[in-house]
């Protein structure tokens, strides 16, 4: 028993963004990886965005534009459009989940090494990711929950991927929200991230979410206009909204957290880095795409 004298642990904050930054690079590697457009042009589908859009959306389904335009939030809607609901002529839900899973494993093997891909560290995460996702609410968070209605793999590479993908989603469903409360469209939240640095390259991402420089230019314009960008980047009041997004963004993902711990949440931490440094170092992400 615990005496009730003995004070409760304490969970740190910062540890919710920490850990999401030590895990995320082993989930998002999949999209910059020639794999994915190798395992998933092979049912049919075009490489490139539709792949892309297919891959991510499979999990709920054979939506339509306007679903995978609102869970993704900041691509261009003709661009999505121009994808879906095609992807599905060509092929179904269930056969790009397979291939999906194909992909991912034949990624993190190239970019960690047999040997490391193999390595009980992976089990290790795994394991420990399975147990935060273990019972976790997908009330309003859509992406999650069709993500989450997906068995767990056999493999421990791939219960480490699935596990960082729920995470990933889970999280991203509750960024979503929170960028609504603020305001943000799908393009100004992306146009404001670029601007700290720590998201896309401009370039990146128009080419990458199908934004024109029209269409971008009249974004910042009105940015601008709330007193949220000028010529030189975010203003101060931008850059506090961004810093309020990210702390209401991680009370929002602390529950898997929260109930994994925070030993056990720091154990996630120390092995998802060194993961993540590895497939960096491999060149898991190609330069010119993100800033600092």
């Amino acid at each position: 028993m615990v005496s009730v004298d003995q004070p409760a642990p304490v969970f740190d904050p910062a540890l919710v963004g920490r850990a999401h930054r030590a895990i995320d690079p082993l989930h998002s590697q999949l999209y910059f990886a020639p794999e994915q457009d190798e395992h998933l042009a092979a049912l049919g589908l075009k490489p490139g965005r539709m792949v892309y859009f297919a891959g991510r959306a499979a999990a709920m389904g054979a939506v339509g534009a306007g679903v995978v335009t609102a869970t993704f939030y900041n691509f261009s809607p003709s661009l999505v459009a121009h994808m879906v609901p095609r992807c599905w002529t060509l092929a179904t839900p269930e056969q790009v989940l397979a291939a999906r899973l194909d992909a991912a494993r034949a990624s993190l093997t190239r970019l960690l090494g047999e040997d490391l891909a193999g390595s009980p560290e992976v089990a290790e995460l795994g394991a420990l990711l399975r147990e935060a996702c273990d019972g976790l609410s997908t009330e309003g968070r859509a992406l999650f929950a069709g993500h989450a209605d997906q068995p767990w793999p056999e493999d421990p590479l791939l219960v480490l991927w699935h596990g960082a993908t729920l995470l990933r989603e889970h999280r991203g469903d509750g960024h979503v929200a929170v960028l609504v409360h603020a305001g943000l469209t799908g393009l100004e939240a992306l146009i404001t991230h670029c601007a700290t640095g720590r998201g896309f390259t401009e370039q990146a991402a128009k080419a990458t979410r199908g934004w024109k420089d029209d269409q971008w230019g009249a974004a910042c314009a009105a940015l601008a206009d709330r007193g949220l960008l000028d010529d030189a980047g975010l203003t101060a009041e931008g850059e506090e909204l961004r810093a309020r997004i990210e702390v209401q963004t991680d009370a929002l993902a602390a529950d898997p957290w929260l109930q994994l711990g925070a030993e056990k949440t720091s154990r996630v931490v120390e092995l998802g880095k060194g993961l993540s440094r590895q497939i960096t170092a491999n060149g898991a992400f190609g330069q010119g795409i993100f800033g600092r």
